[in-house]
């Protein structure tokens, strides 16, 4: 197992490149199931996810070709509709499998994703939607096991606007027998993307970005080329760990347009932010940023994902701010790995309210979920002494050789077994 160590040495500075959104891409992978042309990905982020992602492809039959970042996937030859708990337990994005594999196949048997570290994640939606366009779903020994001949067009409404469902609902959609009309949809710039790959496989699509889509089904769908968007995730959390340490950065190859909620809490936290249409500069000037209030929403609210990295922040900053959580139940785990290192975090349902210190200390801490570890990354970037951070396995689930590019910024950071 592997754990990374980091000395906090001053402010991080210079040029850095985000890659793909793996949120973006786990959905596209998804979606060379509903055709048997070949669909060509560039950009594709070189993380753990997509790894699963790619192994469960093979193991449905599909054809992987993959060089650096370009990926192309050939479905052509599928010979089983089996998603098994083995991979679907250590990804959860698997599930986007069930909708295309239905649609194309007509029958699916995905296992259910059980639980997860920072909150349940339930499958009711993605269930819901299914038998509205005619499937029959039921639930056997950990596995959806479902059939239908051909899904026939829907009207369903999302009790909550979940990403993971939309996305795989549209998918269905796509192949579909008649027009579906989905409302109370995800916004999220993901979802936007999947929708525009699939109109270049020769979808019928209307509404992606807005909370309703319209989809009207076709016979097949085609191959194409997709680049995978930005991922806004990563380039918030080199945001904030420039601020964190009073640095100056510029993200580059990233698009501004997907963070204005966290580019205006920055702001107001302090930092000068100067935007172009592929990268963003932040400069504190040498300066301590302000503590700032944050509640997590959906999209283009601000994102759950950045909850842990603005958490540190503010346990460095001046002031004092609450950081509400309101999507996830356990997303607070990261608090006492903080506090571990002296941050001043008191926890009150599912509000941390935060007195931000000048400095914490370097400690041995652990990292509990994917953006729990970017959080305890800016930590000990902003700390005193050395901090070891141990299962780091969850970080290379979803940031692209992030402990490299830190050092290309400055950070004094290495990597051990």
């Amino acid at each position: 197992m592997q754990r990374i160590i980091i000395s906090g040495n001053g402010p991080l500075r210079g040029e850095v490149s985000v890659a793909g959104a793996k949120n973006a891409a786990l959905p596209i992978i998804a979606a060379a199931l509903l055709t048997g042309e070949p669909l060509a990905i560039s950009n594709v982020p070189p993380v753990r996810d997509i790894d699963t992602a790619l192994q469960l492809m093979q193991l449905l039959g599909a054809r992987v070709a993959r060089e650096g970042t370009d990926l192309t996937l050939d479905c052509s030859a599928i010979d089983s509709v089996r998603a098994p708990y083995e991979l679907v337990k250590t990804m959860r994005g698997s599930v986007l499998m069930l909708g295309p594999l239905l649609a194309r196949f007509g029958e699916a048997d995905v296992s259910l994703p059980g639980g997860c570290a920072i909150g349940t994640r339930p499958v009711n939606e993605h269930i819901a939607g299914l038998e509205a366009m005619g499937a029959d779903i039921r639930i056997e020994s950990g596995y959806i096991k479902a059939k239908a001949t051909r899904l026939t067009g829907a009207h369903f409404t999302f009790d909550v606007p979940s990403v993971t469902a939309t996305e795989n609902l549209v998918m269905a959609a796509a192949l579909a027998d008649g027009t579906t009309v989905l409302e109370n949809c995800a916004l999220e710039p993901e979802v936007v993307d999947l929708a525009l790959l699939l109109q270049q496989m020769g979808a019928r699509i209307s509404g992606a970005g807005t909370s309703t889509i319209r989809v009207e089904g076709v016979e097949h769908l085609s191959g194409t080329a997709h680049r995978v968007p930005p991922d806004r995730i990563e380039t918030g959390t080199f945001l904030v760990a420039a601020a964190a340490t009073r640095g100056d950065i510029t993200v580059r190859d990233t698009n501004p347009d997907f963070l204005h909620h966290v580019l205006g809490k920055l702001e107001q936290a302090g930092a000068r932010l100067q935007t172009g249409p592929d990268w963003i500069q932040l400069d504190t000037g040498g300066k301590r940023c302000k503590a700032v209030n944050v509640t997590t929403a959906p999209y283009p609210a601000f994102p759950t994902d950045m909850q842990a990295q603005f958490l540190a922040l503010n346990a460095l900053a001046l002031g004092s701010a609450t950081v509400v959580e309101n999507i996830f139940e356990n997303r607070f785990m990261h608090v006492a790995e903080l506090q571990r290192m002296g941050a001043d975090i008191e926890l009150q349902g599912h509000t941390a309210i935060v007195q931000g210190r000048e400095r914490l200390q370097g400690a041995p801490v652990m990292a509990t979920d994917l953006r729990a570890s970017a959080c305890l990354i800016i930590a000990a970037l902003a700390a005193d002494g050395e901090t070891t951070i141990d299962r780091v396995y969850h970080l290379d689930r979803g940031y692209a050789n992030i402990d490299t590019k830190l050092a290309s910024l400055g950070a004094s950071i290495r990597r051990e077994s």
